[in-house]
């Protein structure tokens, strides 16, 4: 290589590297997304990667912390359209400068305070300790949204606590008391003992959550936000619970990973065969083409047409077609009938029989 090429390749190199370090973290890079990816492909990265980063699930891990404060802030500002451009143009030392970054925990705000995860959060269900009430709601979604997946913003009305003038009883429990009635003789009773507490009082607070409709969710799967729900003022929250339910759909019907479809073709289709274009769930386009006769009743199945299934979205359940006949209305005359007879030349041969023995 010439070497003034290489000289200046180098400074430009470094340059690149300068520019880098002083604009600080590399928040594309952590969340693994490419710099064009929408909102929605930022959160289920987030989703996925504090899954697997969580501290709970990697105590091994020195770092375990600091990637997961990464993550983050990662979060905070791609998910933000205003952070995200303030970012795109001059890295994280601006967005800080502007005082655009204020730490939030995005965390409890998207998962509901750990809900879901199977670590954090649910330890207080081993001891005795009272819990307020579960909150269980129908989360009304479409079956598009089931197919692609989708975020869902909830506003929530929270109780919380707040400290207020005063005294109250609490942790209330039974106790049994030895009272001495005099020489030798005992008594022993159980009663209710209190401790003073300080008071309280029930202030309500808005809250968005933000619920990720995943693709292949089934109808009546639950999403549970620990601590979401009923209050107790001696205790913990309960859950708030959404359960998945599913709109009807004009076109399709969902059978497991599976999709049931009618489509009505006209008898002269039926006979000479037709090609039709059926729009799917996310918008991409199902040709069904036939050039032998179809009958009334015809199934035909479309294997990876169907829905994704919850477990592995790249595994499709299979899309099923039954075809119905539409028949002329208007009557033919005798040459017409004539023709039809030489075309089809079928021999007469009707029978009666019960059609619910042979299903």
């Amino acid at each position: 290589m010439n070497p003034t090429r290489f000289l200046l390749s180098l400074i430009v190199n470094l340059c690149i590297f300068a520019v880098i370090v002083q604009a600080g973290r590399d928040f594309y890079k952590i969340l693994g997304v490419s710099r064009s990816a929408t909102t929605n492909e930022v959160k289920k990265a987030y989703r996925k990667l504090a899954k697997e980063l969580h501290p709970d699930k990697n105590a091994d891990d020195p770092k375990a912390s600091e990637k997961f404060q990464d993550l983050g802030a990662a979060y905070e500002v791609l998910s933000d359209p205003d952070k995200r451009k303030k970012y795109d143009q001059c890295g994280e030392e601006c967005v800080k400068k502007e005082g655009m970054m204020d730490g939030f925990d995005p965390f409890a705000s998207f998962f509901g305070d750990f809900g879901g995860f199977g670590f954090g959060g649910n330890d207080h269900h081993q001891h005795e300790t009272p819990r307020g009430g579960n909150i269980v709601m129908d989360l009304d979604v479409t079956l598009e949204e089931l197919y692609s997946g989708n975020f869902v913003q909830v506003t929530r009305n929270k109780p919380v606590m707040k400290p207020a003038k005063g005294t109250r009883k609490c942790n209330c429990r039974q106790e049994m008391v030895t009272r001495n009635l005099g020489p030798g003789r005992f008594q022993m009773t159980q009663e209710t003992v209190c401790e003073e507490c300080p008071n309280v009082k029930l202030v309500n607070e808005e809250r968005v959550l933000e619920i990720e409709v995943e693709a292949g969710m089934k109808n009546g799967q639950e999403i549970r936000f620990v601590a979401e729900g009923e209050p107790h003022i001696d205790g913990e929250p309960g859950d708030l619970v959404f359960k998945v339910k599913t709109a009807p759909h004009p076109v399709f019907e969902r059978r497991g990973d599976d999709l049931y479809t009618n489509v009505t073709i006209t008898l002269q289709d039926a006979l000479i065969g037709f090609s039709l274009d059926i729009k799917h769930l996310d918008g991409h386009t199902v040709t069904v083409k036939r050039d032998s006769v179809t009958w009334p009743g015809a199934k035909l199945r479309k294997k990876g047409e169907g829905m994704p299934n919850f477990d592995n979205n790249n595994l499709f359940g299979v899309l099923v077609i039954t075809f119905d006949i539409e028949f002329p209305k208007q009557d033919f005359t005798e040459e017409q009938k004539e023709q039809i007879r030489q075309i089809l030349a079928q021999t007469s041969n009707n029978k009666v029989y019960n059609g619910f023995l042979s299903q």
